[in-house]
């Protein structure tokens, strides 16, 4: 027998021994050992499960796309390995952000990326502030934007990075990266992950817009095209440009995200058409004769000579923007904004 207290200072109770022997006793251990190692399976076993379960990171995928159309305004994606743009960029980022971008990949506001409206999606570009001559390499992996007189949507960093996050907009030129964009694109029809190839530390200096034959007619603005001039952020000195570079732009980001290129002239124009006859870009200029200063400039794509018709030089984004809006109106959905520069 075993004597067992159930209090402090009170006899102690008989219990026999054999009743723990019992086979009913040891029927029911036997039990609640069963229920606590099949607890343990279940439990293991849903968390094997919620691992194969969960769906994995979407990678993105090559594409290029067919025809589309937005707001009226038709855009033909292709392969363009001559990509040469000046224009307007804007940034994107809260509102997108952890959402699918248009080939399948998760969109990461605080990545090194961009959208536009035409090129294989992944590509890699390099993208110039034309205000501050910083340099970036993006990689596309969206489509957009698709706001009129924009040639690049940005991301949140991107724009960070370039120097205009605060001002929502900026001139720049956008270039694409050949071999880089060749084997981005190899790397995403192979089914593995498009990140941006190694590229090299230095980068050229954009050589500027070419000035030829330009002919230039003086026209009084429309009456209610003033819009109000936004002040523009002051720039660096060029005896403050080598210290930003050195120093603001190493905290910012790696050395081989982005670098500091020399800062010339730039301006706004609104090119509204481009024609092979010199003569028919001059007729054009009287129908748009009320939108402002218009001129005609020669350029020669692809060994081929086109006259450009342009609205402009224009004082800031908003006043082009405000042109660009009555030339679509009136059945011009090409006309785009573009930016000269000159050294």
């Amino acid at each position: 027998m075993i004597y067992v207290s159930e209090k402090i200072n009170k006899p102690m109770r008989k219990v026999d021994v054999r009743l723990l022997f019992h086979p009913l006793s040891l029927l029911l251990f036997s039990f609640l050992l069963v229920g606590c190692a099949e607890t343990a399976l279940v439990v293991h076993t849903a968390k094997e499960i919620a691992k194969i379960s969960k769906p994995p990171v979407p990678k993105g995928r090559y594409k290029v796309g067919t025809p589309y159309q937005i707001k009226n305004v038709w855009y033909y994606p292709k392969i363009d390995y001559e990509y040469d743009e000046t224009g307007i960029a804007s940034w994107y980022g809260p509102n997108f952000h952890q959402k699918l971008t248009a080939n399948g990949e998760i969109f990461d506001q605080n990545a090194i990326t961009a959208a536009h409206r035409t090129l294989p999606m992944p590509s890699v570009v390099r993208v110039t502030n034309l205000e501050n001559g910083r340099s970036l390499v993006v990689r596309i992996n969206d489509r957009g934007p698709f706001a009129h007189g924009r040639i690049i949507d940005l991301s949140r960093r991107s724009a960070q990075l370039l120097g205009f996050i605060r001002k929502g907009t900026a001139k720049t030129r956008v270039q694409i990266l050949v071999a880089e964009s060749k084997a981005i694109a190899q790397r995403a029809k192979g089914g593995y992950t498009a990140a941006i190839p190694p590229i090299a530390n230095n980068a050229p200096t954009p050589p500027a817009v070419p000035m030829t034959t330009v002919s230039v007619k003086s026209l009084p603005v429309i009456p209610g095209t003033k819009s109000a001039v936004q002040k523009a952020p002051e720039l660096l000195k060029p005896e403050m440009q080598q210290k930003s570079s050195a120093v603001k732009l190493a905290k910012l980001s790696r050395s081989r995200d982005i670098v500091q290129l020399p800062v010339g002239n730039s301006e706004i124009y609104v090119q509204v058409a481009s024609f092979r006859r010199k003569v028919s870009a001059q007729n054009f200029q009287k129908v748009i004769a009320d939108l402002g200063i218009t001129g005609v400039y020669e350029a020669i794509v692809k060994g081929k000579q086109f006259h450009r018709v342009r609205i402009g030089p224009l004082k800031d984004v908003t006043q082009a923007d405000n042109i660009l809006s009555k030339l679509i109106k009136r059945g011009y959905p090409g006309a785009r904004v573009v930016v000269k520069t000159s050294k």
